[in-house]
């Protein structure tokens, strides 16, 4: 790689960590896992295309919904190497992530809005209660903290 064009068109992975706010460190991981490439210049120091920013940003914003290395990889898979990603590719990418998105905020918003019965009742065993485990045995004995059967109390109140 010429030095002048390193110079002018490819970043440092310091200035990729200062302009996106993401250690060193966690660059040199996203590399290993093969979501950013860089390329060596001839003092074999790492530098990156100025399209590695968006991909970072990407990275930065689908970590914080929850969506995981390896699907934002699968992601990635649709947008051109070497080359800065066109609208159309970005959108094609987001389309992966669309339903999965969908269902959590369905079911963060359902959470949301019956979080407060569970806490104000502060019991698990509801005959209706939407966050509670499923397989509750003692719902049918009302509302209440209760001991299971067997586990070496005689009663059901604490000694």
């Amino acid at each position: 790689m010429n030095a002048s064009v390193a110079e002018k068109n490819w970043l440092s992975v310091g200035d990729v960590a200062n302009r996106t706010g993401v250690t060193v460190s966690a660059l040199h991981f996203y590399e290993q896992k093969g979501l950013i490439q860089s390329v060596r210049n001839q003092g074999n120091q790492r530098r990156y295309a100025r399209d590695v920013l968006r991909r970072v940003a990407i990275i930065k914003v689908a970590q914080r919904t929850g969506i995981s290395l390896e699907q934002i990889k699968q992601a990635f898979a649709v947008l051109p190497q070497g080359q800065p990603a066109l609208q159309h590719h970005w959108q094609q990418m987001s389309e992966l992530w669309h339903q999965d998105l969908t269902s959590r905020i369905e079911q963060l918003s359902q959470l949301r809005d019956q979080l407060s019965m569970c806490i104000g009742c502060g019991c698990l065993s509801l005959h209706y209660c939407p966050l509670r485990n499923p397989h509750d045995q003692l719902a049918t004995q009302g509302v209440g903290a209760h001991f299971l059967p067997g586990n070496g109390d005689s009663a059901d109140v604490p000694s």
